[in-house]
C-alpha cells in the first residue's frame, strides 16, 4: 500500500530518460509522443539544464522575492521578454500554468482599477478550453467535466463559444466564422455590460480541451478588434504552445495577435523546473507600478527557475528547436492523416507544428462521438502504453462531457525516424481499440 496519492491506476515506475524516450523499472521503454502533458520540448535528459540547475544551487538556492532579486531573474525576463510578442512586456515568473492565469486575472483587474474603473472586473472565457484548475483558471475555462465538481464556487466568468473547425458552432460554417465568434463575443460583453467586462482569455490554438483546434482565418483580428473598441484587455493562453511547440516561438506570432497579457509554462522549463509566467505589456506594468499590485507567492521569481529558463532559451536557439518542429510536425500531421485515413473510428487529425490531436468518433459520417462511459480516450491511451508509445488523451470536445482526443506533442528534438515510428504505433494501437 503507498502513501502516495496517484493521478492514475497501475502506473508504471519510471527509472530514467533520454531524448524522447522514457524508460521504466521493469526494463520497458516508451516513445514519449505526448512529451508528458506538451511539456518537454528540448527533450528529456539534456545535462545543459541540470549543469545550469547546480551552478544556480551552489550559489543559492532561494531567496524571497521581496527582499532580493536575481541575476538570473534578471537576465531570463531580459532574454524572454525579447521574444515575446508585446509591447515592451514586463515578466513576472511564478511556478506553474495555473499560478499565470490567477496571476494574469489579478493583473487585468489591478490594471482596470488602476484606471480608475473598478467596474471592471468579469474575464470572458471560452467553451472547450482550459487554463488551470486552480479556482480562478477554472472558472475562466470551459470544461464540463473539471468544473462539474466545483460549480457552487465558480460563475463569475463570462462564456463565449468555442473555437473547433471540425464541429463549428456558426450555423453558416465555413463561411464567416470569424465574424460570427466576434459577433458572439459583442452579444456577451453587451449582455454583461460593455464597462463590466475586464478581459478576454483564450489559447491562440486550443489546446487539449479542444484537441489542438486552429482558429479559422480571421478569427484573432476579428476577437481583437472588439476587445479593443470595449477597452477590453486581451490575455493569451500559451501554457501549451508557447517556446516552439506550434512552430512559432509563440502561437500569437501565426495570427498576428499582439496580446496585453500572456501565461506561461510547461515548455519555458521543459519539465525540469516548476516555471511559469505572466508578462504583460509595458502600459500595463507602468498603471500597476504607480497603483501598487497586491499579489504575492513564496515561490514566484525563483533564482533557480530563471536559470532553467536562461538554459532552456538557449537550447531552443541553439538547436533550432522552433524550425525543427515546423519541419517534424508537418511531417507527422502528414503522415499521420494518410495512416489513419482507413480507420473509421477516426474523425479528425489536425494541429500545428508538434502539437497535434487525433479525435475518436463513434461514427464518422455523422461525427457522433462515443458515450462517455466507454472511456475511449483513456483506454486507447492504455493501449498505445502497452505498445510503448506514450500519448495525452482528452475528453469533452464534443460538448457535454462527450467526445475523445489523443494529444500528440512529443519533444521538439524528435528525429524523422521517430515521427515514422509514432506514425506507425499509433495506428496500430487504434485497430486494437
Amino acid at each position: 500500500m503507498t502513501s502516495l496519492f496517484h493521478r492514475g491506476t497501475d502506473l508504471p515506475v519510471a527509472e530514467k530518460a533520454d531524448g524522447c524516450w522514457v524508460f521504466d523499472r521493469d526494463g520497458n521503454q516508451y516513445l514519449d509522443a505526448a512529451g508528458g502533458a506538451l511539456v518537454v520540448g528540448i527533450g528529456h535528459g539534456a545535462r545543459s539544464i541540470t549543469e545550469a540547475i547546480d551552478r544556480q544551487m551552489e550559489a543559492f538556492s532561494y531567496v524571497h522575492a521581496s527582499a532580493f532579486t536575481s541575476v538570473a531573474g534578471e537576465l531570463y525576463a531580459s532574454q524572454l521578454a525579447a521574444r515575446l510578442p508585446m509591447d515592451d512586456p514586463s515578466i513576472f515568473p511564478v511556478s506553474g500554468g495555473s499560478e499565470a492565469v490567477e496571476t494574469a486575472l489579478k493583473v487585468a483587474r489591478a490594471y482596470h482599477l488602476a484606471n480608475g474603473e473598478p467596474q471592471r472586473s468579469i474575464v470572458i472565457g471560452r467553451e472547450i478550453s482550459y487554463h488551470g484548475n486552480t479556482r480562478g483558471a477554472l472558472d475562466v475555462s470551459g470544461k464540463a467535466s473539471l468544473r462539474e465538481p466545483y460549480l457552487p464556487w465558480l460563475g463569475a466568468a463570462g462564456r463565449v463559444p468555442g473555437v473547433l473547425e471540425y464541429r463549428c458552432p456558426n450555423p453558416d460554417h465555413p463561411e464567416s466564422c470569424a465574424t460570427w465568434h466576434a459577433a458572439r463575443l459583442e452579444d456577451e460583453i453587451a449582455r454583461l455590460g460593455r464597462y463590466q467586462v475586464a478581459a478576454f482569455i483564450a489559447e491562440p490554438v486550443g489546446g487539449a480541451a479542444s484537441g489542438a483546434a486552429v482558429p479559422p482565418q480571421g478569427y484573432w483580428e476579428a476577437m481583437t478588434e472588439v476587445c479593443r473598441s470595449h477597452g477590453v484587455l486581451v490575455i493569451a493562453d500559451e501554457v501549451m504552445t508557447g517556446f516552439g511547440r506550434t512552430g512559432r516561438w509563440f502561437a500569437s506570432e501565426h495570427f498576428g495577435v499582439v496580446p496585453d497579457v500572456m501565461t506561461l509554462a510547461k515548455g519555458a522549463s521543459s519539465g525540469y523546473w516548476p516555471l511559469g509566467v505572466c508578462a504583460f505589456s509595458g502600459r500595463i506594468a507602468e498603471a500597476l507600478r504607480s497603483a501598487g499590485f497586491i499579489h504575492g507567492l513564496t515561490f514566484s521569481h525563483h533564482p533557480v527557475g530563471a536559470a532553467v529558463g536562461l538554459a532552456v532559451i538557449a537550447a531552443i536557439e541553439e538547436q533550432s528547436l522552433v524550425e525543427a518542429a515546423r519541419v517534424r510536425g508537418a511531417e507527422l500531421l502528414a503522415e499521420l492523416t494518410g495512416a489513419l485515413s482507413a480507420n473509421p473510428h477516426v474523425g479528425d487529425v489536425r494541429g500545428l507544428g508538434l502539437m497535434i490531436a487525433v479525435e475518436l468518433v463513434e461514427d464518422r459520417d455523422s461525427k457522433r462521438p462515443f458515450p462517455t462511459s466507454a472511456d475511449v480516450a483513456a483506454n486507447a491511451a492504455l493501449l498505445c502504453r502497452e505498445q510503448g508509445l506514450l500519448v495525452y488523451p482528452s475528453t469533452g470536445c464534443a460538448g457535454e462531457g462527450r467526445g475523445d482526443l489523443l494529444m500528440i506533442g512529443p519533444p521538439l528534438t524528435i528525429s524523422r525516424d521517430e515521427v515514422a515510428l509514432i506514425a506507425s504505433m499509433l495506428p496500430r494501437a487504434l485497430e486494437r481499440l
